[in-house]
C-alpha cells in the first residue's frame, strides 16, 4: 500500500501459489444466462480496416455464445462474488483497504486472442489469472484520447511500454488510468490438454465528486422531507414566500432573495454534524440495481439453537463513530451494541456467544435483517 497502491504497478508471480479456478467454465456460463447477473459478450474480428468490435449485453443462453474453438472473443460476468461463495471468499483477501473502496470480482473468460482492447480503467484493479494464460501490456501513456464509433472504451493510441505474460496464480495490479491491454494465448496443462483463459478482476469503487454530491443532496433533502413533516407526515413544508415583492420590469431575472432561500436551504441540511456521514454511509452501503435478497420472511427471535450469523455475500455493510449502515439504511449505535455490529460489519460472521449480552434491541435487528435476506444463521 505504501510503494504501490494508487502510484504504480506490481506484479506479483504466484500471488496464490496452486490455485484452482473457483468456478467452471460451465458454471461461469450458467452465470451469464442468469437475469440477475450482469453480463457482457465481446468479439473481435480483424479485417483490413483493422479490429472491428462488437459488444452484446446479457443474459446469454449457452447457444448463444460463440463456438469455444471460435478465437478472439471474450465473456464478461460482474459481480461473481455475489453469487458464489468461493469466490466471495477470494475477495475477502482485499480487505486490507477499506470496504468503502471495495467493489466486486469480474470474471472474463476468452479465447485465444480475446480481449477488450486497450483502455484504461478509472479505478484501482488486481488482475489475478485463474487459469490459462494472458499477455498484458502496459503504459502509464498521457493520452487517453478514445476511438469514436467503437461500442467500447478503446484508446485511440496505445504505445505499450511494458509487457508481462500472466500464468495461473499470477496477479498484476494497477493504478487508475493505467493503460492495459490483456490478450488471451493458447496454453495446455501438464497432460497436454487446452486451459481456458479467465482472469479475476477485482475492482474498487472511485466515486466521482460531481456524482456523489448529487447523490448526498438527494439523501440530505430526504432526511429533511422527514424533519419538516408533522407527526401524520402530511404537515406543512418549508416553503419560499414573498409577501413583499413589487411588480418587476425584469420578470425574467431570478429574485436576489428566492437565491438567499436557496442557499439558506443547502446549509440547513447541512446543519446536522452527523447528516453528511449519515447520507455518505448510506449512499455506500446501497446496493446496485441489479442485486436482490431472498427474503425469509421468517421470524428469530435470538435463540440459541443458532450456531453463528454470517452476513449474505451480497451485504454491503460499515459504520462510523455514530452509525452502523447496511444495504442502504443506517441507525445509530452506542455502546455494546455498536461493539457488536462494527464486529459483525469488520468479520461479516459472528459465533452465538458474541451476541448473548446484545439488548433486545440489538436482537430484534438482526432478526429483521435475517427476514430481509441480509444475513443467515447456521444452527
Amino acid at each position: 500500500m505504501r510503494r504501490h497502491w494508487q502510484k504504480k504497478p506490481l506484479l506479483v508471480r504466484g500471488a496464490i501459489a496452486g490455485f484452482k479456478p473457483l468456478l467452471s467454465r460451465a458454471e461461469l456460463f450458467r452465470l451469464a444466462a442468469n437475469e440477475e447477473v450482469e453480463s457482457r459478450l465481446i468479439v473481435k474480428n480483424t479485417n483490413r480496416e483493422g479490429a472491428a468490435w462488437r459488444m452484446k449485453s446479457g443474459p446469454f443462453a449457452l447457444r448463444g455464445l460463440p463456438p469455444i474453438s471460435k478465437p478472439g472473443w471474450t465473456l464478461l460476468v460482474q459481480g461473481v462474488d455475489g453469487h458464489h461463495d468461493g469466490v466471495h471468499q477470494l475477495l475477502q483477501q482485499f480487505r486490507f483497504v477499506p470496504d468503502a473502496r471495495l467493489d466486486d470480482v469480474m470474471i472474463s473468460f476468452a479465447t485465444p486472442g480475446g480481449g477488450v482492447g486497450p483502455h484504461f480503467d478509472s479505478y484501482d484493479v488486481f488482475l489475478f489469472q485463474a487459469s490459462g494464460r494472458r499477455r498484458w501490456k502496459i503504459s502509464q501513456q498521457k493520452d487517453l484520447t478514445l476511438q469514436a464509433g467503437v461500442p467500447l472504451k478503446i484508446l485511440q493510441t496505445f504505445e505499450p511500454a511494458q509487457e508481462f505474460v500472466l500464468d495461473a496464480g499470477d496477479m498484476l495490479y494497477l493504478p487508475p488510468r493505467y493503460a492495459h491491454e490483456g490478450v488471451a494465448e493458447a496454453s495446455v496443462d501438464s497432460y497436454g490438454k487446452a486451459q481456458d483463459c479467465m482472469t479475476y478482476s477485482i475492482g474498487f469503487k472511485a466515486p466521482v465528486q460531481s456524482e456523489l454530491t448529487a447523490e448526498l443532496l438527494h439523501k440530505l433533502a430526504e432526511f429533511g422531507e422527514d424533519e419538516d413533516a408533522d407527526v401524520s407526515g402530511s404537515g406543512p413544508k418549508k416553503m419560499y414566500r414573498d409577501p413583499g415583492q413589487a411588480a418587476t420590469p425584469h420578470p425574467a431575472e431570478l429574485p436576489a432573495a428566492l437565491i438567499t432561500f436557496a442557499s439558506d436551504a443547502v446549509r440547513h441540511a447541512l446543519k446536522d454534524p452527523l447528516a453528511l456521514a449519515c447520507a455518505l454511509g448510506e449512499v455506500m452501503t446501497a446496493p446496485k440495481a441489479q442485486v436482490w435478497f431472498e427474503q425469509t420472511g421468517a421470524d428469530w427471535d435470538g435463540s440459541a439453537s443458532v450456531q453463528s450469523l454470517m452476513l449474505d455475500a451480497k451485504t454491503r455493510m460499515m459504520y462510523d463513530a455514530n452509525h452502523v449502515f447496511i444495504n442502504g439504511e443506517s441507525y445509530r449505535a452506542k455502546g455494546r451494541d455498536a461493539q457488536l455490529m462494527h464486529l459483525l460489519a469488520d468479520q461479516r460472521a459472528l459465533p452465538a456467544s458474541t451476541w448473548a449480552k446484545a439488548s433486545s434491541g440489538a436482537l430484534a435487528l438482526l432478526g429483521d435483517w435475517y427476514a430481509e435476506g441480509w444475513l443467515h444463521f447456521v444452527v
